[in-house]
C-alpha cells in the first residue's frame, strides 16, 4: 500500500502493477467527471502515476467501473489500453466478483437471502425504483446478503451483487425496508455528517487481464461513524 498526499485527499493505493492500479476511494469523491466539475479520483490517480514514475506528458488511465459518490471502497483503473479492453470484457461477461459491506439500522428477515427485483432508473431524479415483478423498461437485479454482525442498533451485512445495475444495492435493501444508514435518497432515517452512506466495496476479485493470475483486491472500511461500531 502506498500513499501520495495532495490537495484533495490522501490517495490510498491498494494494488498496483504495469497494467492496473486500484485505490480505496473515500466517500464523497467522484470517480469520473460530472456536471459539478469537481476534481475526480481519476485525476488524483493520474497525478499519482505521473509523480511516482516521473511520467512526461499525459498519463493514460482507463475508467473500468464506478462507485456512487457517497460510497467508499475498491476502485480499479487500467494503466494500459490492452488492460482496459480486456477488463471491459470481464465486466461485460460478469466474471469480476464484487463484495460489499453495508450498515443498516433494521435487521433483515431472513438473516441471509437472495433478493431478486426488477429496477428502472429515473434519470431526472437520479434514483432507481425496485419492483417485485417485471414491468416495462425494468431490468432484473439480483444480490445475495448475509448478516455479519449486530451492535448498538447497527446491523453489518455482507452483500454480493450478481448483477451490476445502478444503485441496485441501495434500492434493493430499501425495498426490504432495510435502507443503508445515511442514504436519505432511499429511506434512511438520518444523514451522516460527511454526507456519505454506509456502503463500502470491500473486495474485488478477477483473473488478471494480461498475466492470467488470480487477483483479489481488498479495501479497509472507513474508521469513522458509523463504521467505528465494528472496528
Amino acid at each position: 500500500m502506498s500513499r501520495l498526499s495532495n490537495d484533495l485527499l490522501d490517495l490510498v493505493v491498494i494494488y498496483e502493477d504495469n497494467h492496473l492500479i486500484a485505490v480505496n476511494k473515500p466517500a464523497g469523491v467522484l470517480v469520473h467527471g460530472d456536471e459539478t466539475g469537481d476534481r475526480t479520483l481519476a485525476d488524483q490517480v493520474k497525478s499519482y502515476i505521473k509523480i511516482r514514475y516521473n511520467k512526461p506528458g499525459d498519463v493514460f488511465l482507463g475508467v473500468i467501473h464506478r462507485l456512487d459518490r457517497p460510497v467508499s471502497g475498491v476502485v480499479v483503473f487500467a494503466r494500459t489500453s490492452k488492460a482496459l479492453t480486456r477488463m471491459n470484457e470481464l465486466m461485460k461477461n460478469k466474471t469480476i466478483t464484487k463484495n460489499y459491506l453495508a450498515l443498516v439500522s433494521k435487521r433483515p428477515d431472513p438473516l441471509s437471502d437472495r433478493l431478486v427485483h426488477h429496477i428502472i432508473k429515473d434519470s431526472t431524479k437520479n434514483i432507481v425504483k425496485a419492483f417485485a415483478s417485471a414491468k416495462s423498461g425494468t431490468k432484473e437485479s439480483i444480490l445475495d446478503y448475509e448478516v455479519r454482525g449486530e451492535l448498538n442498533g447497527k446491523i453489518l451485512l455482507d452483500v454480493h451483487p450478481l448483477t451490476g445495475r445502478p444503485h441496485q444495492i441501495r434500492a434493493q435493501l430499501s425495498k426490504i425496508n432495510c435502507p443503508i444508514i445515511g442514504d436519505l435518497k432511499y429511506g434512511a432515517e438520518y444523514a451522516l455528517p460527511n454526507k456519505s452512506i454506509a456502503l463500502h466495496c470491500r473486495e474485488m476479485s478477477f483473473v488478471h487481464p494480461v498475466t492470467g493470475s488470480n487477483v483479489v483486491i481488498t479495501a479497509d472500511a472507513p474508521e469513522y461513524f458509523p463504521w467505528d461500531t465494528f472496528n
